[in-house]
């Protein structure tokens, strides 16, 4: 073998070993990246009962009912669909209806989604961007921060 035949098989070895590194790192992330689904890509894709999943959307108004134990039933909306959801736990500080929320769990039979962690969201930075854009474009959406605080909207002169 020349000189020249045996660079080409090292490198075209490396080659092979590098795009087989690349293939297995690829291959786990995506085992462990966690989507979220609105309650209509729940109910589009019809994800099968079982299936680990988050859900974010909002708190539906007059849904949360509290029972022993701390359990807690509530409903998630995106505007067009609304998810049942059952948690047994503490809620966070800032959890309540009308605001945004991620929930981490399974969909049952029943179809009511069995969380077993709730957050809450603080600002839009929890919510999957398509589910803030739904709720915006069907008039869902609640922009009250920049009344609260003061903040100067864009194009304002003070």
């Amino acid at each position: 073998m020349t000189r020249k035949q045996r660079r080409l098989v090292l490198i075209g070895s490396a080659l092979g070993v590098l795009v087989l590194a690349v293939g297995l790192v690829l291959g786990t992330l995506t085992d462990s990246i966690v989507f979220f689904n609105s309650p209509t890509d729940v109910v589009e894709k019809q994800i099968a009962p079982g299936a680990r999943i988050r859900l974010g959307g909002l708190v539906k108004e007059g849904s949360i009912t509290r029972g022993d134990n701390l359990q807690v039933r509530f409903d998630v909306t995106d505007g067009r669909n609304t998810i049942p959801v059952a948690y047994q736990g503490l809620l966070p500080d800032l959890f309540r209806e009308g605001q945004g929320v991620v929930t981490e769990g399974v969909l049952d039979r029943a179809g009511t989604f069995k969380a077993d962690s709730v957050l809450a969201k603080h600002d839009e930075n929890y919510m999957p961007r398509e589910v803030a854009d739904r709720l915006k474009q069907q008039g869902h959406w609640k922009d009250d921060a920049s009344k609260k605080t003061g903040a100067v909207g864009k194009g304002s002169v003070n």
